[in-house]
């Protein structure tokens, strides 16, 4: 499961993201500013990583900047807790689901501030 999802392409997870928080009453736009955040994507950065097919291990090994603040996000996603994660990777993706989860919950974090 670990190599299947990082494989997975950010092309056919973004519109999901966007659905998501949209269905919720959320923006898009709230969605970038959270990747902006986490990952330093601007909406140019995220146009060209669906352009060019980038899996999800690349999209986080080739970002501008992974925020370190993003090991502060806790909780629990797909029954496991963020912080047991040992595979860093998978726990970015992971703190990246948790976010969006938050967004569509209207939980903006006060995390994003710094």
């Amino acid at each position: 499961m670990t190599r299947e999802l990082k494989k997975m392409l950010f092309k056919d997870i973004f519109p999901l993201y966007v659905n998501k928080v949209e269905r919720k009453g959320h923006t898009r736009q709230e969605l970038i500013d959270m990747l902006n955040w986490l990952c330093g994507y601007d909406e140019t950065d995220i146009k060209v990583c669906i352009d060019k097919n980038v899996d999800l291990e690349t999209f986080f090994m080739d970002c501008p900047k992974l925020n370190p603040n993003r090991k502060n996000v806790t909780g629990t996603i797909c029954n496991v807790k963020i912080q047991d994660i040992e595979d860093e990777m998978i726990q970015d993706i992971r703190i990246m689901d948790k976010l969006v989860d938050d967004i569509a919950k209207g939980k903006k974090k006060q995390i994003w501030k710094s």
